[in-house]
């Protein structure tokens, strides 16, 4: 893992101003990043998979087998979710996802907020903005939502309501924009992005759009997990990665490889983001299926630490291993998860020979 120290973008440091005036007790936590980085530590945004309850049939969903694991008994409450999130501070960590599945049909969401406690963490939910009108934005706000990470697929309404399984979504998604901005939420747009795709003059235009409406826009690597597992067709290389860097110096696009804040980490698994599902399952990242341990059954720090030994997560890795590494894909991915209750346990992934010495 590398820092960079000052290197800051002035909107990034307008953001770090705006956000120590709102939540200083976060943004303290933030401050230390840096140094936690070079100590070796994880800065994990936690993204947290408290239900996977749906509106949506989307055509890459990640989560198809995760969600239909019966052999788990135990789930999340919010009082797990006060504990998650009192070990979580403890950390030193400062952000969290709210994801499933689709958070805003969740019906404790406005309990969950209160657990995680927004004085603590910056609050982001995922959505696909079907149910993020104006009045559920500004309510939004108004208990401790700061950012809402909105899907978006495609400009034609035709494709995009194709690609997430639900007729009307693309009108939706686009009320949901102008409904967050006006409530004065933080927002991104995330997207995902194919082989077929990102050479597209389609990309260019929907990159156009983001930068006309002044919103970020994340886009995920298609990777094969979930309904797309076995479809490498879909996967980018390096190249696909080099060309996208190049849109970034045009456009307000980024992925999870972007330097920010002045830190360049390389691939986040384990150091910048875990995956924590409804069973209490820690993973890597929401890709790799992969348990590090158990939240019901040891803590959270442990976990972490677990997974930061393990060569792929603890090592700067200048790539998407889930997206774009052929051979982690094979030898990991391939031969020993596909196929198996997920997520897998790390001892029946990982051998002696895959962690640090």
């Amino acid at each position: 893992m590398s820092t960079q120290p000052g290197q800051l973008k002035p909107s990034e440091i307008g953001k770090r101003n705006k956000l120590k005036k709102e939540k200083p007790y976060v943004y303290g936590k933030i401050m230390k990043f840096a140094e936690k980085v070079k100590k070796g530590e994880s800065i994990a945004i936690l993204q947290f998979q408290y239900d996977y309850t749906c509106n949506f049939n989307c055509q890459h969903c990640d989560i198809t087998r995760l969600r239909d694991n019966k052999k788990k008994k135990r789930f999340f409450t919010i009082s797990d979710v006060k504990e998650l999130s009192r070990q979580a501070d403890e950390m030193g960590l400062a952000q969290i996802v709210i994801t499933g599945g689709e958070p805003l049909i969740f019906p404790d969401f406005d309990e969950i907020v209160k657990a995680i406690d927004p004085q603590k963490f910056w609050i982001v939910s995922d959505t696909n903005g079907w149910f993020l009108d104006g009045k559920r934005a500004r309510h939004l706000k108004s208990i401790g939502v700061d950012k809402i990470q909105l899907s978006l697929d495609s400009l034609s309404a035709t494709e995009h309501d194709k690609f997430r399984g639900k007729p009307g979504s693309h009108e939706r998604a686009i009320r949901a924009i102008d409904a967050a901005l006006n409530a004065g939420l933080n927002l991104i747009i995330q997207t995902v992005v194919t082989k077929q795709r990102i050479r597209s003059q389609e990309f260019i235009d929907f990159l156009k759009f983001g930068k006309r409406k002044g919103i970020g826009i994340f886009v995920t690597y298609a990777k094969p997990v979930g309904a797309w597992e076995g479809n490498f067709a879909c996967l980018v290389d390096k190249n696909d990665m080099d060309y996208l860097r190049e849109l970034e110096k045009k456009y307000n696009v980024f992925t999870h490889l972007t330097p920010a804040y002045g830190l360049n980490l390389g691939c986040i698994s384990v150091k910048r983001m875990v995956s924590i599902t409804k069973y209490g399952d820690v993973m890597p990242c929401p890709y790799i299926h992969v348990s590090l341990g158990n939240f019901f059954q040891e803590p959270l720090k442990e976990i972490i630490q677990r997974g930061l030994k393990i060569k792929y997560f603890g090592k700067h890795v200048d790539t998407c291993l889930i997206a774009e590494d052929r051979k982690f894909i094979n030898d990991i991915v391939v031969k020993k998860i596909y196929g198996k209750s997920l997520p897998v346990p790390y001892s029946e992934v990982f051998t002696s020979e895959d962690f640090i010495k």
